[in-house]
C-alpha cells in the first residue's frame, strides 16, 4: 500500500552533516531512485550518503547510525534496502589494481565484475566468481552476498579466492588482513571481538554436531546466514574474520578494498543445448553428467525455453523446438589446449547415447554459437521477469541440494507451484551444483497470505532434502526468518554472538541475515505500477547502469524508470506535493541529462531502451511553433547547417571572452535547453557538402552534415575529404547525390522528439537515396557512425565508412608507416552497429598498438547534448580521460566528429576519425 513519503530525521542528518559534510543527498529524486534494488522489497532511505573514501565510511561508522551499504543493486534478497541511510559504494570506490601478471587483483567494491576481467583478460585471467549479473553486479555485491555462479561452485567462490581485505569494523577501526601485524593489530584495536572470535572458533570445533552440520551445509552452494565455515577453515582471529565478512551481507562491516586470487581462463571450450523430454528426466541423469566433469550444466525447464526462444539470439534448433514438458541442459567443458578438450569431448559423446533425449545432442566449439547460448542463460531471469503479466512482482528463489535430490526436489516445486496456483513458474539454474532457481509472478496486495503459505512449504521440503535455503542470492531479508531453522539453536546463537562482537549496537544493515521478526519476509514488500509501454516490462535489476553515461551526474536508466513509477503510484495516492516535486526535478535529472545512447538496451535482457521514453517526454515538452520551427528546418537543411556554419566562424573570430558572454547571456535567458553553449574547444564552421559530377559509380556516398557544422580536428583532413582520397587510391568511385546538402539522417529531429520534422526528413531523403542509387542497385555509405545508425532508423539501409573501408577498400591499399600507438574511442553507435571486427581490422592496419582506453563507454555527446549540458559529457569522459593522459599515445581516433569534439574537450588531445588517419598511413 501506498504511503506519504517521510522526510529524514533533521537530528540524524545534521549527525552525518557534522561526521562528513557533503555527502549526504537528501531529495526525494535521490532518495526514491536509489530505493529500489533487484528485490522485491523497498523501503525509502531518509538520505543516500555517498562517501568518498575509507576515511570517510569510517566517520559515518562511528556516528553510530544506521547504515546500509549499496553498490550495484542487482541482489535479490532485500539486503540492498534501508529505511535509515543507505550508502553509496559504488560511485567513489571503483579502483582496479592487477598484481602479478594476474595471478591476483586489487579491487575497491564499486568496481564492476565484467570491468575486472576485462583488465585481467590480457594476461589471460578473471575472477573465480562469475554470477549471470557480471555486467552490473560490482565487488562488494560478489563479497558481501559471497557470490558464485556458473562455473566456480564451491571451489573458486568468493570465500576461496579471497587473499585479504581492508575492513573497517562499526568501531571504525580500519584492518588490513593481509598485514603481517593483522591479528596483534586486532588485539590492540578490538580486543573483545579477537578473543570472543577464538572463543567460538573452539565452541564450534568442540561440538561434532556443529562441525557435521557445518561440514554439510557449506559442502553445497550456501550463504544462508554467517559463513561459519571460517571457524573450521581458519585459525588466527583476522583471517576468520574476513572470511565471516564474505556473505555477511554488510552487517558486520565494510569491506573498503579486497585482494582476490584469480583463476585462469581456458580460451578452448565445446558447449551444447541437451534437451530432455521433461524436467526430471534432465534432473534424474544429472548425476552421470557430473561424473562427466563439464565445467557448467545449466538448467532451462520448458518455460525457461519457451522465453528463451524469443531471444534474438536463439538458434535455429532452439527457436523451432515444439516446447511441451521439455527441460534443457547447457553444458560446457573447457580446457587450455585443443588435446584435453578433444577428449573431453569424445567422452561425452560417449555419454550421450545413453540419455534420454528429445533431440539430437552437439556439441560445438563455434565461438558466435556458443556467445548466443551464454547470452541467453546469463538474461534469463531478466527476460523471465520480463515477460511476467503487467503489474505483479517477480520474485527469484535460489535453494541449493545435494545432485542425487534434484529430481526429487524438481518434483516437490512443480507440486507446490500447482498446490498454490502460481502459473507460469519457471525453474532454471546451476544444476552441476545442485542450485535452482525458481520464480514466482505475486500480486502481493492481494496474495500476500498464499505467498506466505507456499514459502513455508518450500522451506521443508529444501531442508527435508538436506539443503539450503539461499546457495548464492544471500539470505537478505527473504530468508533471514528461517537461519534458525535451517541451522539449529546451538549455530544460530554462533551466528548471533559473531553480531554481537563484530556490531554491538546493530547498527549495519538492521534486519538482514538475522532477524527475531518471524514475518520478515512478508513486510515492506514492493508493488510494481503500471506507468508506460516502454519500460513496463522492467524488473529493476540494474544491468543497465554500468553503460549509462549519466549515471554519476544525475541519474541511471533504472532510476528513470522506478522515478516514473513513484510519480505514477504518489498521483492515484493523492500525493499531489510528491508527483509535482518528483517531476520538477526529473525534469533535468532524467530528460535533459538522457544522451539517449540506447546504450541502455545493449545491457538490458528485455531490451528495453530508456531513449526511446526519453524522446517521447521531450516531444510532449515541445510548443506549436517549435514544433513548427523544427519541420522548416527539415526542409531547409542545408541553408540552417550553413547559418550554424557561419556562426561558428563568426566565434572563432570573435575577441577572446566575447562570444562566451553572449552564449552564457542567451542561455540564461532563454535555457540550457533552448541554447548551445559556445566554448574555445569548439572547431570553426566545417565545409560545405556538394554532390560529385554524374558518372558511373561503385557506391552513393552520404557525407555527414557534421562534416559542414564542425571544421576537420587539428591538423586534419577531415572524414569526408580522407574517405573521397581512400577510395581513389582503391580505385573505387563514390557518387554523392544531389541535393546532399539538405539530407541529414534525421537524429537532430529524433533525440529531441520532433517527429514532424523527422517524417519529413525521413521522406526526402529515402525518395534521394532511391534516385542516387539506381532504386537500390549500389549500395549507400555513411561516415559518421551515428548517421548510419540513423539512417537505420528511417528504413535507409547504408554501410558505415569503416564497414565500407575495411571489406571494400583497406585490402586494395598499401600501409606504408604504422603509428606506434592508438588510443581508440569506440562510439555507442558503433558499438550497437556490431562495428567492432571493422575497426579493429582498420586500427591494426594504421598503429602498431591500439589500446581502448580503460574507462571507455560512451562519451554522452549525444549530438548537441555535449554543447547544451557540456557536465554530461565532461562526467561521462572522467575514466577514460584519466586512462588515456596516462598512456602517452601517438594519435587518437574515433569514428564520429562530435564525439571527437567530446574527447578532445576531456582530454586535452586531438582526436581524429580513424579513417583520417589511415589516409595518412597510406598517402
Amino acid at each position: 500500500m501506498y504511503e506519504s513519503l517521510p522526510e529524514g530525521d533533521p537530528t540524524v542528518l545534521a549527525a552525518v552533516e557534522a561526521a562528513v559534510p557533503g555527502i549526504a543527498r537528501t531529495r526525494v529524486s535521490d532518495r526514491l531512485g536509489m530505493a529500489h534494488d533487484a528485490s522485491h522489497y523497498l523501503l525509502t532511505p531518509q538520505a543516500v550518503l555517498v562517501p568518498e573514501s575509507a576515511e570517510q565510511v569510517a566517520a559515518l561508522l562511528r556516528t553510530g547510525l544506521p547504515l546500509t551499504f549499496r553498490s550495484g543493486g542487482t541482489s535479490l534478497s532485500g539486503q540492498g534496502v534501508s529505511e535509515h541511510l543507505l550508502v553509496d559504494t559504488r560511485r567513489h570506490f571503483r579502483s582496479i589494481e592487477v598484481l602479478d601478471d594476474g595471478a591476483r587483483v586489487r579491487v575497491q567494491p564499486g568496481a564492476v565484475l565484467r570491468q575486472v576481467n576485462a583488465r585481467l583478460a590480457r594476461y589471460g585471467r578473471r575472477l573465480g566468481p562469475d554470477p549471470a549479473s557480471e555486467a552490473a553486479c560490482t565487488i562488494g555485491g560478489v563479497v558481501a552476498n559471497n557470490s558464485s555462479g556458473m562455473t566456480c561452485g564451491t571451489h573458486a567462490n568468493t570465500y576461496r579466492t579471497l587473499e585479504s581485505m581492508t575492513l573497517v569494523l562499526p568501531s571504525g577501526t580500519v584492518l588490513d588482513t593481509g598485514a603481517p601485524d593483522a591479528d596483534e593489530r586486532l588485539r590492540a584495536l578490538e580486543p573483545d571481538l579477537a578473543e570472543g572470535l577464538l572463543r567460538l572458533r573452539d565452541r564450534v570445533r568442540k561440538n561434532p554436531d556443529s562441525v557435521r552440520r557445518v561440514t554439510a551445509q557449506f559442502s553445497l552452494k550456501n550463504t544462508m546466514g554467517y559463513g561459519l565455515n571460517s571457524f573450521l577453515d581458519h585459525d588466527l582471529p583476522a583471517q576468520i574474520l574476513a572470511h565471516l565478512v564474505i556473505g555477511s551481507e554488510g552487517t558486520l562491516g565494510f569491506v573498503a578494498e579486497a585482494v582476490l586470487r584469480t583463476v585462469p581462463v581456458h580460451p578452448l571450450a565445446a558447449t551444447g543445448l541437451l534437451v530432455f523430454p521433461t524436467l526430471r528426466q534432465a534432473m534424474a541423469a544429472m548425476p552421470g553428467l557430473v561424473a562427466a566433469e563439464p565445467a557448467a550444466v545449466e538448467l532451462l525447464d520448458a518455460e525457461s525455453l519457451r522465453v528463451a526462444q524469443t531471444d534474438p539470439k536463439a538458434d535455429d534448433v532452439l527457436r523451432t523446438l515444439t516446447v511441451a514438458e521439455h527441460a534443457a541442459l547447457l553444458v560446457e567443458w573447457q580446457e587450455p589446449d585443443a588435446d584435453p578438450l578433444g577428449a573431453r569431448e569424445r567422452a561425452a559423446e560417449e555419454l550421450f547415447p545413453s540419455l534420454p533425449l528429445a533431440a539430437p545432442a552437439r556439441l560445438s566449439r563455434d565461438g558466435a554459437g556458443r556467445a548466443a547460448l551464454w547470452h541467453i542463460r546469463k538474461g534469463l531471469y531478466a527476460s523471465v521477469a520480463g515477460a511476467r503479466p503487467s503489474g505483479t512482482t517477480a520474485l527469484l528463489e535460489d535453494v541449493a541440494v545435494p545432485v542425487p535430490a534434484l529430481a526429487d526436489l524438481c518434483d516437490d516445486l512443480t507440486a507446490l507451484f500447482a498446490k498454490h496456483r502460481y502459473e507460469r513458474s519457471v525453474i532454471f539454474g546451476h544444476a552441476k551444483d545442485g542450485n535452482l532457481h525458481f520464480m514466482l509472478n505475486e500480486r502481493f496486495e492481494t496474495d500476500l497470505e498464499r505467498y506466505a503459505d507456499f514459502t513455508e512449504d518450500m522451506v521443508e521440503a529444501v531442508l527435508g532434502r538436506g539443503g539450503t535455503l539461499k546457495a548464492e542470492h544471500g539470505t537478505g531479508r527473504v530468508m533471514a526468518p528461517f537461519v534458525r531453522r535451517q541451522y539449529g539453536d546451538e549455530l544460530y546463537e554462533v551466528m548471533r554472538e559473531v553480531k554481537r562482537l563484530c556490531d554491538p549496537k546493530g547498527t549495519l544493515n538492521p534486519g538482514v541475515v538475522l532477524t527475531d521478526a518471524e514475518d520478515a519476509h512478508l513486510r515492506d514488500l514492493k508493488s510494481v505500477v503500471t506507468v508506460e509501454p516502454e519500460v513496463d516490462r522492467c524488473v529493476e535489476c540494474g544491468y543497465c547502469e554500468p553503460v549509462c553515461p549519466s549515471r554519476d551526474l544525475t541519474t541511471t536508466p533504472r532510476q528513470r524508470i522506478v522515478l516514473r513509477r513513484e510519480m505514477a503510484a504518489a498521483r492515484r495516492a493523492g500525493d499531489h506535493a510528491l508527483a509535482q516535486r518528483l517531476e520538477e526535478e526529473y525534469g533535468y535529472d532524467a530528460v535533459d541529462t538522457c544522451a539517449v545512447d540506447g546504450m541502455c538496451a545493449t545491457a538490458c535482457p528485455v531490451l528495453i531502451n530508456t531513449g526511446d521514453l526519453t524522446k517521447r517526454l521531450r516531444a510532449e515538452r515541445h510548443g506549436r511553433l517549435a514544433r513548427k520551427g523544427w519541420k522548416a528546418a527539415a526542409g531547409h537543411w542545408d541553408g540552417v547547417t550553413r547559418a550554424m556554419n557561419l556562426a561558428l566562424d563568426a566565434a572563432a573570430a570573435a575577441p577572446a571572452g566575447l562570444a562566451e558572454g553572449a552564449s552564457r547571456a542567451s542561455r540564461a535567458v532563454a535555457g540550457p535547453e533552448a541554447v548551445p553553449g559556445w566554448s574555445r574547444d569548439l572547431p570553426r564552421g566545417g565545409t560545405r557538402r556538394r554532390p560529385s559530377p554524374a558518372g558511373d559509380a561503385d557506391a552513393v556516398y552520404l557525407p555527414s552534415c557534421l562534416n559542414t557544422l564542425f571544421a576537420p580536428a587539428e591538423g586534419g583532413p577531415g572524414v569526408m575529404s580522407a574517405l573521397r582520397r581512400l577510395a581513389e587510391r582503391a580505385g573505387l568511385r563514390l557518387r554523392v547525390p544531389e541535393g546532399i546538402g539538405g539530407l541529414c539522417c534525421g537524429t537532430p529531429w529524433s533525440s529531441k522528439g520532433y517527429t514532424d520534422g523527422y517524417e519529413a526528413m525521413g521522406l526526402r531523403v529515402r525518395d534521394a537515396v532511391a534516385e542516387a542509387t539506381d532504386g537500390g542497385r549500389l549500395p549507400v555509405v555513411s561516415d559518421a557512425a551515428s548517421c548510419t545508425e540513423g539512417f537505420h532508423r528511417l528504413d535507409v539501409q547504408v554501410v558505415d565508412a569503416v564497414a565500407y573501408t575495411a571489406e571494400h577498400i583497406l585490402p586494395r591499399l598499401t600501409v606504408r608507416r604504422r603509428l606506434p600507438s592508438l588510443a581508440l574511442h569506440p562510439t555507442c553507435s558503433s558499438t550497437r552497429l556490431g562495428l567492432d571486427a571493422a575497426i579493429t581490422r582498420i586500427a591494426e592496419a594504421v598503429a602498431e598498438r591500439v589500446v581502448v582506453p580503460d574507462g571507455w563507454q560512451c562519451c554522452a555527446f549525444a549530438g548537441d547534448r555535449g554543447l547544451l549540458h557540456p557536465e554530461l559529457t565532461a562526467s561521462a569522459t572522467r575514466a577514460e580521460a584519466a586512462s588515456v593522459a596516462a598512456g602517452g599515445f601517438a594519435a587518437h581516433a574515433s569514428v564520429n566528429r562530435t564525439c571527437e569534439l567530446g574527447l578532445t574537450r576531456a582530454t586535452g588531445e586531438p582526436y581524429h576519425h580513424l579513417l583520417e588517419l589511415l589516409d595518412q598511413v597510406t598517402a
